[in-house]
């Protein structure tokens, strides 16, 4: 029964591009106002098909699997690194893509289609690679970021602690310099891809408390010193492990740090920044699929004699779902090149668009579990994945308490 689920769905999303198209009669179906190619250019459409194919493709019949034996599917991951959504906003010179952040939400939001899970993990992994591309040396650039943009080696982003979540200026992880290394103590949790990713970059504190006495530092696989606390069980987001990163005297090298002393917390928030389109992203493709889910199942279910989809309440829900995720992935895009232009409002633009898309497309995927009945909570059923694995985007890369926060204190400084 699973694998049929996984194969229905699979078949579903392949048809998804099909079925945003305007029908051969000049008549736009109920799809086409949510098609997500809509002010693309063509080059930008050529590679949206091509995540989407690999969502349909590589992600989706497996995607049930991976939450449930709560699997890391190195290899496919790596074949997406094959197209070049290992570094897709990375420099070409070290193998990245060289894309904007606009398509990099476009890629996102399809991959998340076929797993929400999968394709965070790899969109922080991309944050990972671009701090390391846009503040290391160059001989930092070329040591570590093609091995990332291949995926040969994974990357993950360790700032929170047991003690210091949204507070994320108050973290005590120290590192002390002795020589030409940096003696790390203390620990991270909550790390996406702890214990199997190759690569960690760190927050941690070189002087006084505050912002200002936080540096970044690369912390590679193996290190002595360096551990994991056991992989956490949670709700969603299986197929990545999540652990404790753990320092205990773990001497790295100085020439691991990335920028200079005191600078790791802008770099930190710089990632953050993209981190929040992304994650908004991969809500985007959980709530287009999750409409696409219901819409089909309001046609095929019947009740009292007819079809769902005759049913004017239910045709409305579909309405406002169809109009959240469409409004959700304007601002994104809004935001996607606010950020690329370095613009000033792209700081609050982004917490907006994390914000608004996060809660929204949450509350899409939650109405289609409703819409699916019963059947929505079997796990036979994709949209309560898609439910499960992006509740926890309202929570990480900033709660959304955090954004508004962000948000008043722009208008509040204007």
């Amino acid at each position: 029964m699973l694998r049929r689920g996984c194969q229905r769905l699979g078949a579903q999303l392949c048809c998804t591009r099909s079925g945003l198209r305007a029908s051969e009669s000049g008549h736009r179906n109920l799809v086409s106002c949510i098609d997500p190619s809509m002010g693309l250019n063509e080059e930008q459409k050529e590679f949206q098909k091509v995540a989407f194919d690999f969502a349909a493709q590589e992600m989706a019949p497996n995607m049930a699997e991976w939450d449930q034996k709560e699997l890391f599917p190195v290899d496919v991951m790596r074949k997406a690194a094959q197209l070049g959504f290992g570094g897709v906003y990375v420099r070409t010179d070290v193998g990245g893509s060289g894309l904007s952040r606009l398509d990099t939400s476009v890629i996102f939001e399809a991959l998340a289609t076929g797993c929400t899970s999968t394709t965070a993990y790899i969109s922080i992994h991309n944050m990972c690679a671009w701090m390391i591309d846009t503040f290391g040396n160059e001989e930092q650039r070329h040591k570590f970021c093609p091995p990332l943009c291949t995926m040969q080696k994974f990357a993950s982003y360790c700032l929170t602690e047991p003690g210091s979540g949204s507070d994320a200026a108050s973290l005590l992880t120290s590192a002390k310099r002795q020589g030409d290394h940096y003696i790390l103590n203390g620990s991270k949790a909550f790390i996406s891809g702890g214990g199997e990713s190759d690569i960690y970059v760190v927050m941690c504190r070189t002087g006084g408390p505050g912002p200002k006495g936080i540096s970044c530092i690369v912390v590679e696989k193996g290190t002595p010193g360096l551990s994991f606390g056991k992989k956490e069980k949670k709700v969603g987001w299986n197929s990545q492990p999540t652990r404790a990163v753990i320092f205990e005297d773990c001497a790295v090298p100085a020439a691991n740090r990335i920028g200079k002393e005191g600078q790791g917390f802008l770099i930190a928030m710089k990632g953050l920044n993209g981190g929040r389109i992304n994650v908004a992203s991969c809500s985007l493709g959980a709530a287009h699929a999750s409409v696409i889910l219901t819409r089909d199942h309001l046609n095929v279910r019947k009740q009292f004699g007819e079809p769902l989809a005759s049913k004017q309440y239910l045709q409305f829900k579909l309405a406002d779902m169809a109009t959240r995720l469409v409004a959700s992935r304007l601002l994104i895009r809004s935001a996607a090149m606010a950020l690329q232009e370095e613009r000033e409002d792209a700081v609050a633009l982004c917490s907006m668009a994390k914000l608004f898309a996060t809660d929204e497309c949450f509350a899409i995927c939650n109405q289609a579990l409703q819409m699916h009945g019963g059947y929505g909570y079997l796990k036979d059923y994709a949209v309560q994945q898609y439910v499960r694995d992006s509740r926890v985007h309202q929570i990480l890369e900033g709660s959304n308490e955090v954004m508004r926060m962000l948000i008043s204190r722009s208008l509040l400084q204007e």
